[in-house]
This record gives C-alpha cells, structure tokens and sequence, in this order.
C-alpha cells in the first residue's frame, strides 16, 4: 500500500521570518520556492525523503495576521534523547525560546516554540505510539 505525500500549506505575512524558523531553527530544508506566481509567493519545507512538506506562501496586498489560538500545533516525535536535545540545542542556537504549552500535556516531555506568525511547533520527546 502507498500513502500520499502530506503538504500542509498556509499563508504568511513574512516568508523570510518563517525561513529563518524552520529552516535555521527546526532544520528543515528548502525543498523548493516560487515568486509571483499568478500573484503569489511561497517556499515548501522539509526534508527530501520525508512523507511531508510544509508550503508557506505569500500574496502581496493581502494580510493574513496570526494564528487563531495558540493550541495550533506541529507535533515532531523524536524518541531519541540525543536526537530531542539536538533539535532543541538548534532552536536555541537560531535564537528562540521555548513558550509554555497552551495544553499542559506538551510540556510533560516537549517544548513547545511559537513560529513569527503564531503558530505553534512542538518537540516532543517521546515515539509516536498509536
């Protein structure tokens, strides 16, 4: 059985602030881009042998302000202790704090990083085990 490639796309009123966090601060990769594209702007992230890219884009004139709520999450699972601190060691290293969890369960065992456009990004400690 196959499965589809997952993209998970949305709008940004910063793509250079949104790179800098997922790029330099959770280690994704710029997998591709485009510029005015009928109108729009955008990157795709991840990592090349990953079921899943994040797409980021941007139409000039138009605003798209922040997140609805801070309980809008990307969950990474790294169950690797040094795999964990190595992610977090990035994200501190790239300049941002963790932000305390909107759902106190993701800070059990992650921390939780706010991106520039509100959004949420956890990194949790522990197997994905469903």
């Amino acid at each position: 059985m196959t499965f589809p490639t997952l993209r998970v796309a949305r709008p940004t009123d910063n793509l250079p602030a949104l790179f800098r966090f997922y790029c330099d601060g959770l280690g994704l990769e710029q997998l591709s881009a485009f510029s005015d594209h009928d109108g729009f702007s955008g990157l795709m992230l991840g990592h090349p042998q990953a079921p899943y890219h994040l797409e980021f884009t941007h139409q000039p004139g138009h605003v798209v302000g922040r997140a609805p709520s801070e309980d809008n999450l990307l969950v990474f699972y790294l169950p690797a202790t040094a795999a964990w601190q190595a992610a977090v060691q990035r994200m501190a290293a790239a300049g941002f704090a963790p932000v305390p969890a909107y759902n106190p369960y993701w800070d059990e065992l992650g921390h939780t990083y706010e991106d520039p456009d509100g959004y949420r990004v956890v990194l949790q400690r522990a197997a994905w085990n469903y």
